[in-house]
């Protein structure tokens, strides 16, 4: 029955993306990356089958670009571990596909084909995976219920549950069987191994967020940035991260008003000029563009403005506190790439779904505000002596990596080593 009412929704889905794809780039993205799919898929494949035997694949599927992030350092850890594997990497949406789409890691890198039974079946047929990985939060009935009824181990990891979620509802029976399609659920908490048990699921062991590797990782390797490090001038410097409109309505009046010395960094989570425009125009300080100065002529800006992607991670070790965009509406982006580099961090009130986030605020190393005013008086605080609470979100990250060798672990019991 209700197995009738996901495949509707599914076909639904479609059809509103359909409506409104003449107004929406994403929708488009993505309804243009579905097309001839399934043979752009069987081509691909093809033409290293002609080149000899094929090697088998397994198969990573990340629903976007933040759940890649986190699963990179399993990617590349299998890689290594399994030289002779090629390995499939595919997007649900078109924020990851886009960005990650010539990513080197994978030998292919593909859209999801939508969920239908059909193109599950056939999905599964063409790739033929020898293992298949979900990050985080992907539950795609059809493909999920095909890899069971061929064999195929398919492990969850880096995944977090919540009381809220249909698993644990009455009538969330239909969700609670796909849970079996897993043969191991590795979760970030010990909370999320209690629910699943109390609805019994036995096969979710705690194993961490592989996020803390990942952040590691890009601590060790930053980039210089020399027009970030030019602008600094040896001022105190904020790192705002993935602000959204809802942020900056709060940090504009903030920095207006703030009167001692700070630089502040600005990265919005989508580029948009004519917002960043706006923004600097509202400012009552001297703001420039990343893209329209250099390392002259930052150091008389105040603000200086990412107007490209693909730079935030390193932007982080120029900063003496972070502001991490997404807790006033859209949903918090990531803390750990600020705190890995060790420094207070300040984010709006909707977190509670982000485990890193309650961790760090319970820890003192975070702090959650709802307005200027609350923002004011806690930068304050932290502007007087920031020491302890970077201490305090450096160590969190630093205690916390590790998850990726539990995961392959578990790979080491479904596949020969």
């Amino acid at each position: 029955m209700f197995s009738r009412v996901y495949n509707t929704g599914l076909s639904a889905y479609k059809t509103l993306l359909r409506l409104v794809a003449p107004f929406n780039p994403k929708a488009r993205q993505w309804l243009t990356g579905q097309q001839d799919l399934l043979s752009h898929i069987a081509r691909s494949l093809a033409s290293e089958s002609a080149a000899g035997p094929a090697k088998p694949l397994a198969w990573f599927h990340a629903a976007s670009l933040g759940e890649f992030e986190q699963g990179r350092p399993v990617i590349e850890a299998f890689r290594e571990t399994y030289p002779d594997y090629r390995i499939l990497l595919t997007f649900f949406s078109p924020s990851g596909y886009e960005v990650r789409k010539n990513y080197d890691g994978a030998d292919y890198v593909f859209y999801l084909p939508l969920d239908t039974s059909r193109q599950a079946r056939a999905f599964v047929a063409l790739t033929q995976p020898r293992i298949a990985f979900f990050i985080k939060y992907e539950f795609w009935a059809n493909y999920l219920q095909t890899l069971k009824a061929a064999g195929v181990p398919t492990v969850l990891f880096s995944a977090i549950f919540r009381p809220d979620q249909l698993f644990f509802k009455p009538y969330g029976g239909f969700y609670r069987n796909l849970l079996t399609c897993f043969d191991y659920i590795l979760v970030q908490n010990q909370e999320s191994v209690e629910l699943l048990r109390k609805i019994g699921v036995q096969h979710a062991r705690r194993a961490g967020d592989t996020r803390f590797d990942r952040v590691a990782q890009v601590a060790a390797g930053k980039k210089a940035i020399p027009v970030a490090q030019a602008f600094r001038q040896g001022q105190p410097v904020l790192v705002v991260g993935s602000a959204w409109q809802a942020d900056m309505d709060v940090l504009i009046p903030f920095l207006n008003q703030f009167d001692k010395p700070l630089k502040v960094i600005i990265a919005p989570h989508e580029i948009n000029a004519e917002a960043i425009e706006q923004w600097r125009k509202q400012l009552q300080k001297r703001s420039v563009r990343f893209s329209q100065t250099n390392e002259a002529d930052v150091v008389s800006a105040d603000v200086l403005f990412i107007d490209n992607i693909g730079m935030l991670t390193s932007l982080y070790q120029y900063g003496e506190f972070a502001f991490i965009g997404g807790a006033f509406r859209q949903g918090l982006h990531n803390s750990l790439e600020a705190a890995t580099f060790g420094m207070p961090i300040f984010f709006g009130p909707v977190y509670g779904k982000f485990q890193e986030a309650v961790d760090l605020v319970e820890a003192g190393g975070a702090f959650p505000v709802t307005s200027v005013a609350e923002l004011t008086a806690a930068f304050d605080r932290q502007y007087a002596d920031p020491t302890v609470a970077a201490a305090i979100s450096r160590a969190y990250v630093q205690r916390n990596v590790g998850a990726t060798a539990q995961v392959m672990q578990v790979v080491h019991t479904l596949l020969p080593h």
